[in-house]
Formats: structure tokens, sequence, C-alpha cells
């Protein structure tokens, strides 16, 4: 087990993403006090400083360059500097950068001090209405392909709430994606632009805000929430008809599985068991 450090510790902040009355006296005063500051963006973090009165050195660090900038950064930990890790707003390290360092000043021995702040996560989550006893955080979906694909599957599959981020211009799509999945009736909200002067928070069904924002295209930063799927009862005799057909048609069975996941709800390794069994005449309960 690794011993922490006695005097150099990494800090993470979390920083306003939108209200600048979200920052913390902790945060301003932790800011001051280390000898760096490393931002994702250093003109965007300069401006909060500035706000502030925090006249602590800013470094760049970001996804382009923490590979090469991660050992100095701990060199400088293990030898008894305190430097704070920020993102644009909100937590760093959710959809953000950030985890590499935390990784590499855990193992080196640095205490690892969370500044706990403003999160867009939970902020859309408190308000959504939805059931908070178990939730998933997706991050950013991948654009396209099969990542993307399977992503989707799982969300749609999910018996538990689901949060993801997402585009404005992407939405609607995204929605829609949803809805072809047999995710049309359930409930979903999408928080907009949360703590800033037009936060909006809209609730309904899949397919009810899918109709909404091809009506009202959105901006701004979006968190899109989906509560967790019913329970259905799926007929297995449909299940397998449709299997069958597949099959016949040449279909593998794990790419048949994978359609009738996506067109009935049934979970995939269910799906695939019945398929396998189909090609032995195996019953299965």
């Amino acid at each position: 087990m690794t011993e922490p450090n006695e005097t150099g510790a990494l800090h993470v902040v979390s920083t306003p993403i939108g209200n600048m009355g979200d920052f913390s006296f902790r945060a301003v005063e932790v800011l001051k006090s280390v000898s760096l500051v490393l931002a994702e963006d250093t003109r965007h973090t300069r401006h909060l400083l500035d706000h502030y009165g925090i006249e602590t050195p800013l470094a760049a660090y970001h996804e382009h360059n923490e590979a090469r900038a991660t050992p100095g950064l701990v060199a400088r930990l293990v030898n008894g500097e305190s430097l704070a890790l920020v993102s644009d707003a909100g937590t760093p390290l959710l959809s953000d950068p950030g985890a590499r360092l935390v990784r590499a000043a855990v193992a080196a021995g640095v205490r690892v001090i969370p500044v706990p702040g403003a999160s867009a996560l939970l902020a859309a989550l408190v308000a959504s209405g939805l059931d908070l006893e178990r939730f998933t955080f997706f991050g950013f979906l991948t654009r396209t392909g099969r990542a993307r694909r399977e992503t989707l599957d799982e969300i749609a599959n999910s018996r538990h709430t689901v949060v993801v981020y997402e585009s404005a211009n992407r939405l609607t799509a995204t929605l829609a994606e949803l809805e072809k999945l047999g995710n049309g009736a359930r409930p979903a909200v999408v928080a907009r632009e949360m703590t800033k002067l037009f936060e909006e928070v809209q609730r309904g069904t899949v397919d009810e805000l899918r109709a909404y924002y091809e009506g009202h295209p959105p901006r701004g930063e979006i968190v899109l929430m989906l509560g967790g799927r019913t329970a259905e009862r799926i007929d297995d005799e449909l299940v397998r008809e449709r299997l069958r057909d597949l099959r016949k048609g040449g279909m593998s069975a794990r790419d048949a599985a994978a359609l009738v996941s996506r067109e009935l709800g049934v979970p995939r390794n269910l799906a695939y068991r019945l398929a396998q069994a189909s090609d032995t005449g195996e019953e299965i309960g």
C-alpha cells in the first residue's frame, strides 16, 4: 500500500458551471494557496481567477499535453509543492481531462484532495424528478459506429436512471434513436444551461421530448436523463420466431441476438442464449 506524501498535495477543485455565486470560499482559498493552477483553457480560467482576485500562476493541462506534462507535475508534487486541477466548468474528471494526473499522483503517494462544488450532472439529477437510488453516467456518447450502437443498446435496456451529456445539435437525433429502440414511452428529462440565465428543465417521454425539440431547437449545454425502463413481459415465442427467421437468412447468432435485443427490448445475453438454442433445438425456460 502506498503511503501518502506528507507535504505536497493535488487539489481537485470544482468551478462554477454558470452562476459565479456557486464558487465556494474554500475553493478560492485553495487556489490562492497553491503553487500552480492547472486548467483546460488558461484564458477561460484566467477570467475566473481575476474575478476573485487570485494571482496564482496558470498552466495548461488538457488531453493534448497531459501525457507529456504529467511526470513533471508529479515530480513537483513529490517534492512538496501543492497544485490545483480545475476544468473549464464544474467538477474535473467528469467528461474532462485529469484522470491521468490523479492516477499518477495516487501511485506516487501524493495526497489527492477534492474541493467539491458545482456539477452539471448532479444539478440536473436533483431537478429531474427521476429515481436517484441508482443511476449510470455515460458522459458524452460516441458520435458514430459500433461503440455508439452498443452504448445506446445498454441505455435502452437499463432498468435504472441513466444520464448522458449531449450537444444541442445532436439531441433530437439521439432521442429519435432511443425511440427506435423501443423507448418512446420512457420518462425522460432534458436539463439545459444549468445555473445559467436561460436554465430550462423539460420533462416528458422520449417521443414527447423528441417532438418538442424538433420544433424548438435547443442551445447550450445539455444533460439528458432517462428513467429506468419498466420491466415488460416479453413473449419468448415471439423472440424465438424472430431469431429463427434471422438465422435462416444467414445472420450469425451474435448479430441476430443484437438485432432482436434492439427491436424487442430483450436482454442481449438472453437473446444470444435463445439464438444458440434455436440452432440445436434446445428449449430454454
